[in-house]
């Protein structure tokens, strides 16, 4: 049986709470995830569509994707492999469908990697953030922020992803409408997608492994770059 690692001390857990937050400030409320798009277009109009739509970012899109390279950059950073880290850092940045979800991708890093480089000061973190300035990608930011601040990978891993997908959630309550139950309805249904999404991301041992298959996500992102009335940066 595998063993299974657990935070041991408040000050981790109060980390991640704060670093998982929706008043942390990287911005994140701001995007979408072509969301936006598909509600223009009468794809996403009811809960289950929203369900939907964010359980293929999760399993089969971008969040996979981030998800594996968070948890390949939390083991580097736990080894201290510095040419492995850099090596997924220069993935991150690279493994991005669109411009604006690179720009999602990106500038929650460079935020997070700034306010956590100063509020949590670390001194492999700070050098790694300006290493890397504007260039890290939220999800690699996490992974090596996490490790060393000592916080267990799959923890670190379920929780931004929890946290990925009630920022899109977040966006349909708004976009499509529906109500707060609603929402909070769709967060709770998302849960098993979340969890078995953080299992393969747990699994991811080479980058070569990582994929992503989410092709109607890229195609509303690519029509909400040029979408004449927009409320989100994606």
């Amino acid at each position: 049986m595998a063993a299974t690692t657990t935070i041991t001390t408040d000050a981790a857990l109060a980390r991640l709470m704060a670093w998982l937050s929706p008043a942390y400030p990287v911005g994140a409320f701001s995007y979408s995830h072509g969301l936006e798009a598909a509600v223009e277009d009468g794809a996403v109009a009811r809960r289950e569509d929203l369900v939907a739509y964010v359980e293929a970012a999760i399993r089969h899109g971008a969040g996979a994707v981030d998800a594996g390279l968070l948890a390949l950059a939390w083991r580097a950073a736990a080894a201290g492999d510095v040419a492995a880290l850099d090596d997924i850092v220069d993935l991150g940045a690279a493994w991005r469908g669109t411009a604006e979800l690179a720009l999602e991708a990106m500038q929650p890093g460079a935020a997070f990697a700034t306010v956590t480089a100063k509020a949590w000061p670390e001194a492999r973190f700070s050098a790694f953030a300006t290493r890397h300035a504007g260039r890290l990608t939220h999800a690699v930011a996490f992974g090596a922020a996490s490790a060393w601040h000592d916080m267990p990978l799959r923890e670190a891993c379920f929780g931004w992803l929890n946290a990925f997908a009630a920022n899109i959630v977040s966006a349909g309550v708004r976009l499509v409408p529906l109500g707060q139950t609603d929402g909070q309805i769709a967060t709770a249904a998302l849960l098993p997608a979340i969890a078995a999404a953080t299992e393969t991301a747990l699994s991811v041992e080479d980058a070569d492994t990582l994929g992503s298959a989410a092709i109607a996500i890229d195609l509303f992102s690519m029509r909400h770059e040029t979408q004449y009335t927009r409320l989100f940066r994606s």
